[in-house]
C-alpha cells in the first residue's frame, strides 16, 4: 500500500510529521506492510497535511489530516477526511499546470520518478537543435521574468549569447522574500530536478559552464532538497563534466543568503553571492554583460528557468497558446492572506482578479466582506472590488499603477486599517534599504514621519506625502525604492476617507 504525505515546509509546519509517524504506527499495529512516499505538496494549503492513497488506480486525497484521523484509513467504511481523487477537486482541476505539472505527484528526489515524467525531454531536445535554436524556441514562447520586471527571457539570453567572454554563468534567484510568495520555495522542494533542468538548458543556450542558486537561509528544507537534488544529478552524469554525458560541462553550486530583501534585486544579489555587502550596482553595465565576478551571466529566478524545461520538450509555440496578450504562458499565483483557500494555483495570464479571490480563492477566511488585495509582494498595489474585471497580466496591472511581480496575493477583509499598512510599506523600506541612494534610504523614514503626521490629523501631509512618493519612485536607484510608493499611493486612491477622518473632523 503506497502512501503520500507531502515532506514540504508548508505540510510539515501544519503537522505533516506527525501524521506520517500515526499512518507508520497504525500500519503496525494492524499488520499493514505501507509505503510512505514524502512528495512535494499540491498546492492545496488549506488542505494539509493532504495524505494520498491509490484507489483503483486514482490517488485519492484525505485531509486536513491530524494523527486522531489516521486509524480511521485502514478500517471500512468512509473516511470523515476523504476528498475523492485528488485531481478532481475543483480548485486543482481548473489549473493548467505546466511548471509545477509534478509537483505533488513524484518522489522530488527521485530520478527515476523524474525521468518517466517527462524529465530531461526539453534538456535532450536542446542538445540536439543546438544553443541558437534553443534560445530561438524560448523567445518564441513569449516567456517573460517571473520575479518582477518581466523581462521577456530570450532576449536576455540572447545577450549573454552573443557576448564574448572565456567565461559565462547561470544564476538563479532564489531569495523569495515577498510576503505571500512560496512558489520558489514550493518547486525546490517539490521537483528540484526541474530547476536544475531549467539551468542546464540556459547554460547550453548562452555557452555557460558554471550556475549558482542564491537561497535565502530562511528555507533550510528547499536547500537540503536542492544540495541534495545536484549530488544526485552530478552522480548520475546528468551534469558536471558533460551534459547528460554528451553535451559541454555545466556545474551547480548553492549559495545562501542571510536573508536580506534587497538580496533579491539582481545586482545586490550577486554582490552578495561575490561575498560582498549586498548592495545595489548602478546600471550600466548590465548583469547580461558584467554580471557574477565580473563575467556575462543570465540572471532568472526560480519560476522563469523552471518553465524552460516544458518549452523545449512541448516547443514554444505550446507554451504562447496560453495567456493574454504581451503576457504568454502560464503564471504560477500564490494565494494567501485572509483567504478560504490559500495555496498555488497555475493558470494561464488572463484570469481576473475576481475570479481569482471569490472563486478560486474562495473569499475571506474570516467571512467578513472582501476589502483589498496586495499583489505583488509587500511593495506591490493594493486592489479593491472596483478592479475585479482586471485580467491578470503585466499590462494590464501596469496601467493601473500596480505590478503582478512574483504573483503573490495577499488578500485582506474589511477589518484591514489600510494607513497603517501604507506606513507599513515605508517602515518595510526604511528597514531594508541598502542604503546606496537618498531617495530610498531617507525618502522611506520621512514616509513614515509623514503618514504618522496624517494619523494626527495633518491637514498638509497627504499633498507632502504624494511628493515624496514621486521622488522615491522617479529617483531611487532600484525597484527597493521605486515600487515602495506604490501600496502607499493605492490605498490613499483606493480608501480616502482613512487618510483624512481627522482633518474631515476638523472642518
Amino acid at each position: 500500500m503506497k502512501i503520500w504525505v507531502p515532506g514540504d515546509a508548508a505540510a510539515k509546519a501544519c503537522g505533516a510529521d506527525d501524521v506520517v509517524a500515526a499512518i507508520a504506527s497504525a500500519a503496525g499495529l494492524r499488520g499493514r506492510e505501507v509505503t510512505i512516499i514524502r512528495n512535494g505538496t499540491r498546492g492545496m494549503v488549506w488542505l494539509e497535511p493532504l495524505v494520498e492513497i491509490e484507489i483503483d488506480g486514482l490517488r485519492h486525497g484525505f485531509g486536513p489530516m491530524t494523527p486522531e484521523d489516521v486509524p480511521a484509513l485502514f478500517e471500512d467504511g468512509p473516511h470523515p477526511k476523504a476528498l475523492g481523487p485528488v485531481e478532481d477537486i475543483p480548485f486543482f482541476a481548473r489549473q493548467s499546470r505546466l511548471t509545477f505539472a509534478r509537483c505533488g505527484r513524484n518522489d522530488p528526489l527521485s530520478l527515476a520518478d523524474y525521468e518517466a515524467a517527462e524529465g530531461w525531454l526539453g534538456l535532450r531536445r536542446a542538445l540536439e537543435i543546438g544553443a541558437s535554436a534553443t534560445i530561438e524556441e524560448i523567445t518564441a514562447s513569449g516567456l517573460r521574468g517571473r520575479g518582477g520586471a518581466g523581462f521577456p527571457t530570450g532576449i536576455k539570453w540572447k545577450t549573454v549569447a552573443d557576448a564574448n567572454a572565456a567565461q559565462k554563468y547561470i544564476v538563479c534567484n532564489a531569495d523569495e522574500g515577498d510576503s505571500g510568495s512560496f512558489a520558489d520555495r514550493m518547486l525546490m522542494e517539490g521537483d528540484p530536478f526541474c530547476l536544475i533542468e531549467g539551468m542546464a538548458i540556459a547554460a547550453l543556450a548562452v555557452g555557460a559552464t558554471k550556475g549558482f542558486v542564491y537561497i535565502r537561509s530562511e528555507y533550510p528544507d528547499a536547500i537540503r532538497v536542492f544540495e541534495t537534488a545536484i549530488a544526485s544529478a552530478r552522480d548520475a552524469g546528468i551534469i558536471g563534466p558533460a551534459l547528460l554525458g554528451q553535451g559541454p560541462r555545466f556545474d551547480l553550486e548553492v549559495r545562501v543568503g542571510a536573508g536580506a530583501y534587497i538580496c533579491g534585486e539582481e545586482t545586490s544579489l550577486l554582490n552578495s553571492l561575490e561575498g560582498k555587502r549586498g548592495m545595489v550596482r548602478a546600471k550600466p553595465p548590465l548583469p547580461a554583460l558584467e554580471g557574477a565576478f565580473g563575467k556575462p551571466t543570465v540572471m532568472n529566478n526560480v519560476l522563469s528557468l523552471a518553465a524552460v524545461p516544458w518549452i523545449m520538450a512541448h516547443g514554444g509555440a505550446a507554451y504562447a497558446a496560453f495567456g493574454l496578450g504581451r503576457s504568454r504562458g502560464t503564471i504560477p499565483i500564490q494565494i494567501a492572506g485572509n483567504v478560504a483557500h490559500g495555496g498555488l494555483f497555475e493558470t494561464g495570464f488572463g484570469l481576473t482578479l475576481g475570479e481569482l479571490v471569490n472563486d478560486i480563492g474562495g473569499g475571506t477566511a474570516s467571512g467578513r466582506p472582501f476589502k483589498a488585495v496586495q499583489v505583488g509582494g509587500p511593495l506591490g498595489a493594493y486592489h479593491g472590488a472596483e478592479d475585479f474585471d482586471l485580467p491578470i497580466c503585466y499590462e494590464a496591472f501596469a496601467e493601473q499603477g500596480g505590478l503582478v511581480g512574483h504573483a503573490g496575493f495577499v488578500v485582506h477583509d474589511e477589518t484591514a486599517d489600510m494607513l497603517a499598512l501604507a506606513r507599513y510599506a515605508m517602515e518595510f523600506c526604511a528597514i531594508e534599504s541598502c542604503g546606496k541612494c537618498t531617495p530610498c534610504r531617507i525618502g522611506a523614514v520621512r514616509g513614515m514621519e509623514t503618514l504618522d503626521r496624517i494619523a494626527a490629523g495633518d491637514a498638509q501631509a497627504i499633498a507632502l506625502l504624494q511628493d515624496l512618493c514621486e521622488i522615491m519612485e522617479k529617483g531611487s536607484l532600484c525597484a527597493m525604492g521605486g515600487f515602495t510608493p506604490y501600496p502607499v499611493r493605492s490605498a490613499i486612491r483606493l480608501f480616502p476617507n482613512e487618510f483624512t477622518p481627522l482633518r474631515e473632523a476638523a472642518e
